[in-house]
């Protein structure tokens, strides 16, 4: 018995430990996509507010060349514990659910725990593997390089880096004035606004023919699902630029921007299926904006930052 029991502490532990978090539902549903020029598959130089490397660009228009030689080819990621097996992904959630289960059918979490003190010896068991199992994470996967916490409520242009970076140096620099930060808060906001109304128009307005094209399609699925994202109360926290550069005519500025929002998603009853409505979450992406010279910035990336 207490064989059996320690195993299922076990799993129980390891399901918590790898289980997914629920997917944020914002503009963009958490992914990286769209287009940056010539930059599209070059990763924005870190900030203080953003000082992991982005994320890659998972959809985009921009055709991705083929590196010339092998040596330049980049490192394939190292996949996680239980990546690329849907096998050990759906056990794991088979056991979460099989303990649900039992909870709400009368079984117990653990059917065969009975009485407070096996109860307790049972949560005393889930506690120490789960302690054991994270430090084996962390002992082969690493740390993760800790958020900087801190730091202006807004932008704050006087300490942005500017320049063309080190993806393209002979790329002409473009200098972003005070009421640029002012345009790309204003937009962070409207995309957000927008997005929740379901106002595809709107979103076109703001955002390159691209991007817009994912929204409609995102949103699309909202509809089909009957579900519907809310983001709102969406407040800047910090942000920085990237990078700034002129290629074939435009102009492009990569920002990193701190931001926090009430995100829900409720059904079609109005009940939250996702998200907290009285909770704020918190997000870091890179935004990239576009424009023509003297013309208004337009959203023409996110890329995943946090």
């Amino acid at each position: 018995m207490r064989a059996s029991r320690f195993i299922l502490a076990s799993l129980f532990a390891l399901a918590i430990a790898f289980a997914p978090a629920l997917a944020e539902a914002r503009a963009g549903a958490s992914t990286s996509m769209g287009s940056s020029g010539s930059r599209t598959y070059s990763a924005p130089p870190t900030t203080r507010t953003a000082p992991s490397t982005a994320a890659p660009m998972q959809r985009s228009m921009t055709p991705q060349t083929a590196p010339s030689s092998p040596a330049l080819a980049p490192a394939p990621a190292r996949p996680g514990f239980f990546s690329g097996s849907p096998f050990m992904s759906g056990l794991m959630g088979g056991l979460i659910g099989a303990g649900i289960g039992g909870m709400l059918f009368g079984g117990g979490m653990f059917h065969g725990v009975s009485g407070f003190g096996g109860f307790l010896g049972l949560l005393i068991q889930i506690f120490l593997v789960v302690v054991i199992v994270r430090f084996v994470i962390r002992l082969f996967f690493g740390h993760r390089q800790p958020a900087m916490a801190g730091g202006p409520a807004m932008f704050t242009p006087g300490d942005m880096p500017i320049g063309g970076g080190s993806a393209a140096p002979a790329q002409p620099v473009v200098q972003i004035a005070p009421a640029d930060y002012q345009a790309f808060e204003q937009l962070l906001q409207g995309v957000q606004a927008a997005w929740s109304s379901h106002d595809v128009r709107a979103l076109s307005g703001m955002s390159t023919p691209e991007m817009a094209s994912y929204f409609a399609e995102q949103l699309s699925d909202q509809v089909s699902r009957g579900v519907r994202n809310m983001v709102t109360d969406v407040k800047l926290d910090q942000g920085d630029l990237a990078d700034a550069w002129a290629e074939n005519g435009r102009e492009y500025a990569r920002v990193a921007m701190k931001f926090s929002m009430i995100d829900v998603t409720r059904d079609s009853a109005g009940r939250v299926v996702d998200g907290n409505a009285t909770v704020r979450s918190q997000a870091t992406e890179v935004w990239t904006f576009l424009r023509a010279p003297g013309g208004h910035w337009l959203l023409s990336a996110i890329q995943q930052a946090g």
